[in-house]
């Protein structure tokens, strides 16, 4: 059974330096909060991004429970587009007790990649997050994920605070 390193990543607010707001390097790309939340958006982009990332938890998930997880009154999803077409998107859930925010998913559709969307969209995420006066951000990726992933969490100031190599079957 293959060998996968998975990275549990955060950033506290005292730690962060991203404090300035965020404008896209590329004229037309703009991020929104997702207004009304659609099943769609967030399966297209769990398909779309995961694809080559082994993402698969969600693939036999029913509408109702993509109903129920969209739902949840926590979760945010930010939609990146750029002239109008959807490119990339984040999902985060606010976290109460601990005042905290867990992102959850994030990407750039493949197209798109390579162009430094990817850390645009992360300093927005960060930015947006501590605007919410939150005390951290964590994360986790592993070693299936793109493979720029872990070095964009490091360069926005995240740090890891848990390693650990899992089996995964393929």
């Amino acid at each position: 059974m293959p060998k996968v390193q998975r990275f549990f990543l955060e950033i506290t607010k005292k730690e962060n330096k991203n404090r300035v707001p965020v404008f896209p390097s590329k004229a037309g790309v703009f991020l929104e909060k997702e207004k009304e939340k659609d099943i769609n958006i967030n399966k297209f982009f769990y398909r779309q991004v995961g694809k080559d990332h082994f993402w698969r938890d969600r693939l036999l998930w029913s509408d109702k429970e993509w109903h129920k997880y969209i739902n949840n009154k926590n979760l945010e999803t930010g939609i990146m587009k750029l002239e109008g077409e959807l490119i990339g998107f984040y999902e985060q859930e606010f976290h109460a007790a601990k005042n905290e925010i867990e992102l959850i998913q994030m990407g750039v559709l493949k197209e798109y990649q390579g162009k430094k969307l990817g850390s645009f969209l992360l300093k927005h995420i960060i930015y947006e997050a501590f605007n919410k006066n939150i005390k951290k951000i964590w994360v986790h990726t592993c070693s299936l994920d793109h493979k720029h992933a872990l070095n964009n969490y490091l360069s926005k100031g995240f740090k890891i605070f848990k390693e650990e190599t899992i089996n995964f079957n393929f």
